[in-house]
């Protein structure tokens, strides 16, 4: 569990995050093959931004294989369009279902290839944003050069 300190009230700037939010949610309302409580490919929509202030949005596509999540194909979009440094990024479900978590797998690509990304994450007190090393305590880094890494105490200072 998150320590009350990790999981920071947005600031003004992650308040224009609710366009983020909403590019998401649009997204996915626009692209979902389920109605209410049915199972379908496409149910989450994810956006993410960059440093320069873009966004960019993508949509799942489930599969009994482990088909690719929301959040990674928002990653794919933004790269292909440019995109170098992802400064934050949400999930949205379909049919006004709300800001959504990364599942493991995401938070590990996340942890992995965007050190220090900012999170989107549901609460009860509503939207809060968290870091990927504070989602991920004592996680272990993997790079394409040398696989997974030693522990390395100053990511998560």
């Amino acid at each position: 569990m998150l320590l009350n300190a990790e999981l920071a009230v947005p600031t003004a700037e992650d308040l224009e995050l609710v366009e983020l939010v909403e590019l998401a949610r649009e997204v996915i309302d626009a692209n979902t093959d389920a109605g209410p409580d049915e199972d379908g490919a496409h149910t989450m929509g994810s956006a993410v931004r960059d440093a320069d202030g873009r966004m960019f949005a993508g949509v799942n596509l489930f599969h009994f294989t482990g088909g690719p999540c929301a959040e990674l194909i928002a990653l794919g979009v933004a790269r292909a369009q440019g995109a170098r440094d992802i400064t934050t990024i949400v999930a949205v479900g379909n049919h006004g279902r709300g800001v959504v978590g990364p599942c493991g797998r995401d938070r590990q690509v996340l942890f992995d290839y965007y050190p220090g990304i900012r999170v989107l994450l549901p609460t009860m007190e509503g939207v809060r944003v968290a870091t990927i090393e504070a989602l991920m305590p004592f996680a272990a880094a993997w790079t394409m050069e040398g696989g997974t890494q030693q522990f390395d105490e100053e990511r998560f200072r």
